[in-house]
């Protein structure tokens, strides 16, 4: 969803200045034709210098409109690889709190997966609160719940700065 909304933005972007280009260009172009015909030698002499420094102008900055938007398609990458990663920890967190919810077997294969998976993202949160549990084992962990929102408040905090670097800043 990020990746349409930075992929949109760049389109609209290229679009604005394809027409601010097109449109400077039309009118610098129809004043030379306009002056043409009532020139001096200096003044066409002068008219070639500027059409120079605008064209030297317009290629600078279509080569560093490609580079931005180069820029911005690898942080929008980036952007992808940090959701998918933080994706699989929700995940992992989740299939523990679920297993702990319906009381699973500690014994099962499957079980000491996951917690050996999830024991270095869940350590720093393990005892912050208790567990509480009822008859037969099952068990609200209270500190995956806590761990999954400090996660989600980090996955945040990364995209938002992802989004300060890849935002690029115009002037027309």
């Amino acid at each position: 969803m990020q990746d349409d909304k930075l992929a949109a933005d760049e389109a609209r972007r290229q679009m604005q200045h394809d027409a601010i280009k097109s449109q400077v260009e039309s009118d610098v172009n129809s004043e030379i034709a306009t002056r043409a015909d009532r020139t001096t030698r200096i003044e066409a002499r002068q008219m070639e210098q500027v059409a120079g420094e605008m064209r030297g102008k317009a290629i600078n900055e279509v080569a560093e409109t490609e580079r931005e938007v180069e820029r911005s398609r690898g942080l929008a990458r980036v952007s992808q690889v940090v959701d998918y990663i933080f994706y699989v920890i929700y995940a992992l967190l989740a299939v523990r709190l679920l297993l702990a919810l319906l009381a699973a077997r500690s014994s099962a294969g499957f079980v000491q997966f996951i917690r050996s998976v999830t024991d270095p993202l869940y350590a720093p949160f393990r005892g912050i609160v208790g567990s509480p549990s009822i008859e037969g084992g099952y068990t609200l962990a209270l500190p995956i719940v806590i761990a999954i929102i400090v996660y989600a408040l980090v996955h945040a905090g990364i995209n938002g700065l992802l989004r300060l670097v890849a935002h690029r800043k115009t002037a027309i």
